[in-house]
């Protein structure tokens, strides 16, 4: 018996040895190290996120009273109402038009904090960041004060130009610009600050060249400054139009979708139909419906990102 346990302690050392090689081997390789690294962000995103989603979809599959399975009943019930359409298309032109007056607005600041002398850039990116950095509920509140219809800051000063007072948030086509506008402020920032990063690193030796060759100031803009922030400013469109698209405090706060439903975007509408309404698997099914929109416009951007960096 003593021989036989000797004999298996024998063959089991190597075998021991070989699986601690082949551990430290695997640690070894950067794939294994970085995938243990972002295990734990892995895990917590399936938790917060990829759970909810799919719970989100086996709601939208269910009735009313979540007892039944009805397939894409919900969707063939929404896709019959005029407001599931008319929210539709307001969510395109709220995200679409807050998107491009942000990029538009983030990159003409950037460009002038990006000539300030450096010593002064510090001061005014912290000032310009503050609109981001305050939560959107607390500065909706500001701005909901601004517009009020008695006490409207704005219609106080417009009033010494002899211009009347404005129904902000009483007339549909003001609702919507001032929810636009309120969004534009918030966000500007952030496109502030990702392209003055992506203009720092835009080689000064191009815009010396192109001077050289006669450029004018517009041209060097145009041939230089946007191609070399190209996938910056795509990638930036990107997030921020997702951000946009499902946003709901701004809304909430501003104009609770009114007036008449004419400010209602996809999470509004979700929370008004799914919370209020107590209809929670319709309100997942209208929540969902930007899946698809979102998803068309990730795959044109990041295509078109992708075939860049293959280029170069």
């Amino acid at each position: 018996m003593v021989d036989a346990a000797i004999g298996e302690d024998t063959v089991a050392r190597p075998r021991r040895a070989a699986t601690r090689r082949g551990l430290r081997h695997a640690l070894k390789r950067k794939s294994t190290v970085a995938f243990l690294l972002t295990l734990p962000l892995i895990l917590l995103i399936t938790l917060l996120v990829v759970y909810p989603a799919a719970y989100s979809v086996h709601l939208a599959t269910l009735n009313k009273s979540m007892q039944r399975f009805v397939g894409f009943g919900n969707f063939e019930f929404l896709f019959k109402r005029d407001t599931f359409w008319l929210v539709v298309k307001q969510s395109c032109i709220f995200a679409i038009t807050a998107v491009v007056f942000k990029a538009l607005i983030g990159f003409i600041v950037a460009h002038f904090v990006h000539n300030i002398p450096a010593k002064g850039q510090r001061k005014w990116r912290g000032m310009l960041l503050v609109p981001w950095v305050i939560p959107p509920a607390m500065s909706t509140l500001a701005w909901l004060w601004l517009f009020d219809p008695s006490y409207s800051a704005f219609n106080y000063t417009l009033a010494f130009f002899g211009i009347g007072p404005i129904p902000w948030t009483g007339d549909a086509a003001w609702a919507r610009f001032s929810v636009i506008l309120v969004n534009v402020w918030y966000g500007a920032p952030f496109f502030m600050i990702m392209y003055l990063a992506a203009l720092k690193s835009v080689p000064e030796q191009l815009y010396e060249a192109a001077a050289i060759d006669g450029a004018n100031w517009w041209q060097r803009i145009w041939f230089v400054t946007l191609p070399m922030m190209r996938n910056i400013i795509a990638i930036t469109t990107l997030f921020s139009l997702i951000v946009t698209f499902a946003n709901f405090d701004i809304v909430r706060i501003l104009t609770a979708g009114g007036p008449l439903d004419k400010t209602h975007i996809f999470a509004t509408w979700a929370f008004r139909v799914g919370i209020e309404g107590s209809d929670i698997p319709l309100g997942a099914s209208v929540s969902l419906f930007m899946v698809p929109i979102l998803a068309v416009a990730a795959i044109f951007i990041l295509r078109d990102v992708s075939k860049r960096g293959n280029e170069s």
